[in-house]
């Protein structure tokens, strides 16, 4: 049997039967409204699933044209949209960052240029080479949890270039300063997932925003009724006002687990970085990860993200008492 593709690696399959610590889905229960709307479409699946509703939806909830957005099965769908929208020249995808772009793009034929950064794993513009005709970016990024300036990402634009963000964890930062999601600029397109931060990872929803040519584009490759009613109706729920409440009001309590995972972490003498995302990267050294599994814990290995190795892994934020079971166990496997 062939060995396993790296890229295609993702932490659902580590948490199983484990004490979790890899996914990085809000550990908390979904909003009734939410399993109310859930529900609910479970009376209109006779019909075909038309998603126009949510592309309403979340154009009202960026300020934006209809014709700016498109709703996909999930940021997976978009990235698969995103590799075969063009036969790119020198596709750029900046590393460490979540391996689903790279490995849609390889899918589709591309010959993909990475771009690694290293600690702390700050952006760094003069990396990208200028002949990239498309760069794909996290913000903030997954593993690292870094933030990278949106006036940054922003100026990567080119003539011929479209410029892909990955912002499939920006609702965990209060009121998103750095997001460009409202911001209408050609040649740029953003990327949004609601599995995580609503606890839906069973369902594949999400949506792209931005260039309306690009995202025609990517409509036109979609597979027709690829969005599901049920995902549909949860892009509506999801981008509500009162949405936006509870996903600041949860964004504001993944940033305190957070804090206290750091301050565990640093209590230990383990390295870490700051991060603004529902998730900690933290250097704990090689066999770390497998010692924790022999203790039934389960963390994201790091070492199939291109740049970092098996003496990184990504820790999700959890509430303390489950924090404290990892601090525990981290204590006597570091070392």
């Amino acid at each position: 049997m062939a060995e396993p593709d790296p890229l295609r690696h993702h932490g659902d399959v580590e948490a199983r039967g484990m004490l979790d610590l890899a996914v990085n889905v809000y550990d908390g229960p979904r909003p009734s409204w939410l399993d109310d709307a859930l529900r609910g479409s479970l009376d209109t699946v006779g019909a075909y699933p038309d998603p126009s509703a949510a592309r309403s939806a979340v154009a009202a909830h960026h300020g934006r044209p209809e014709d700016d957005v498109l709703v996909t099965a999930g940021a997976a769908e978009a990235f698969t949209l995103v590799a075969r929208l063009r036969d790119w020249r020198r596709p750029v995808v900046v590393h460490p960052q979540f391996t689903e772009p790279h490995a849609a793009l390889e899918q589709a034929g591309r010959t993909v240029t990475p771009v690694a950064l290293g600690a702390p794993f700050t952006f760094d513009a003069a990396r990208v080479p200028e002949d990239a005709d498309l760069v794909v970016v996290g913000n903030p990024t997954n593993p690292t949890g870094v933030l990278h300036p949106a006036a940054e990402l922003a100026d990567l634009r080119r003539p011929g270039r479209l410029v892909v963000v990955d912002e499939a964890f920006m609702d965990c930062v209060p009121g998103e300063p750095e997001s460009l999601a409202g911001v209408p600029l050609d040649g740029l397109v953003v990327l949004r997932s609601l599995t995580k931060h609503w606890g839906i990872p069973g369902i594949r929803a999400g949506y792209v925003v931005g260039d309306p040519a690009a995202v025609s584009g990517l409509a036109r490759a979609q597979t027709p009724w690829s969005v599901g009613t049920t995902a549909a109706a949860a892009v509506v729920a999801c981008t509500t006002p009162e949405a936006v409440r509870e996903g600041r009001r949860r964004a504001e309590e993944i940033g305190g687990w957070r804090a206290y995972l750091a301050a565990g972490l640093a209590d230990l003498g383990i390295p870490h970085l700051p991060s603004a995302a529902s998730f900690v990267l933290a250097e704990v050294g090689e066999g770390v990860h497998a010692r924790l599994r022999a203790a039934g814990i389960a963390v994201r290995r790091a070492d199939t993200f291109p740049g970092l190795d098996d003496g990184w892994v990504r820790i999700a934020v959890r509430p303390p008492t489950t924090t404290d079971l990892l601090l525990s166990s981290l204590a006597g496997a570091v070392g």
